[in-house]
């Protein structure tokens, strides 16, 4: 990790203003087709909301502003990125795990498994604090529109939230999802240039599973 000065980007009047607001965190909804990720996931027997993270890693991948990181003295830039999860434990509770980005869908399932299996096991937080982060949440029992998540000042990581998807007959499946950012880390064309992209992965992911 590499801490950057706001001043030397073109971020820095963004920085300099929303930093100093008491809730500077915006959150987007949009819903996507995900009959592809559905289709795919049955075929090749793996977790949907591990070809939800893929694709949103793969999104974020080719932006630089995925890999920055707002802190309370600068901007942080990392080389790498990994996608946070939320995972029950075997005690009841809660906990989470990071799953790094490769562009490898075989090895990224691997992580995502053993990951998830360890933070399940151990009860522990599963973390790779030298990637940036890119926060996901998924209730996948319930229908949902989306998420608002608290902003506790220590969290200014991109989050994603999602529910169970719906089936719209005869051959579409729908999934509504949030996206929350931190207004100094980008604004609301970048964030919806992003989302777009992500589209464009589920829709693709047969051709991109391939390499």
């Amino acid at each position: 990790m590499k801490l950057i000065d706001p001043a030397a980007t073109k971020r820095a009047k963004a920085y300099e203003m929303w930093t100093k607001s008491p809730m500077p965190m915006v959150t987007l909804f949009k819903t996507y087709d995900v009959t592809p990720l559905v289709r795919f996931g049955r075929r090749h027997k793996m977790k949907f909301n591990m070809l939800m993270c893929w694709c949103i890693a793969r999104a974020a991948s080719s932006d630089d502003l995925f890999k920055i990181v707002v802190a309370d003295n600068g901007f942080e830039l990392y080389d790498k990125i990994a996608v946070n999860i939320v995972v029950p434990t075997a005690e009841g509770g809660i906990t989470t795990c990071d799953i790094p980005y490769t562009p490898d869908l075989a090895e990224f399932n691997r992580h995502y498994l053993e990951n998830t299996a360890e933070a399940y096991r151990t009860c522990t937080d599963v973390l790779s604090p030298d990637h940036a982060i890119i926060g996901a949440s998924s209730l996948a029992k319930h229908y949902i529109d989306g998420a608002v998540n608290q902003y506790s000042g220590i969290y200014k990581n991109v989050f994603m939230a999602w529910g169970r998807y719906r089936k719209r007959f005869p051959f579409m499946n729908t999934l509504p999802v949030s996206m929350q950012f931190h207004h100094a880390h980008m604004d609301g064309n970048d964030a919806c240039e992003f989302l777009d992209r992500l589209q464009d992965e589920i829709r693709n992911v047969k051709k991109n599973a391939r390499g």
